[in-house]
């Protein structure tokens, strides 16, 4: 699988997921693409974090990664 079908398949399934959950620990990225070794999907999503696909959201002690712009506390913090 090569890294633009990694990129479309974590899109996919965030969009697919996104009605019921918009914030993901790094290691369900990892169950998402199984076949990659665990450093590359983590190099992966921080490139698509740069690329501004996804975002970082941090709670003080737990840090997710969601689509960017989705869930609700994206439009609390922005106020």
């Amino acid at each position: 699988m090569t890294d633009d079908e990694a990129k479309q398949l974590i899109l996919e399934t965030l969009e697919k997921k996104s009605g019921s959950k918009t914030k993901f620990y790094l290691k369900d990225f990892y169950k998402m693409i199984p076949d990659m070794k665990p450093r590359a999907v983590k190099n992966l999503v921080n490139k698509m974090v740069q690329e501004s696909k996804l975002e970082y959201w941090s709670s003080g002690s737990t840090t997710l990664i969601g689509l960017k712009g989705a869930g609700k506390q994206h439009g609390e913090e922005d106020a």
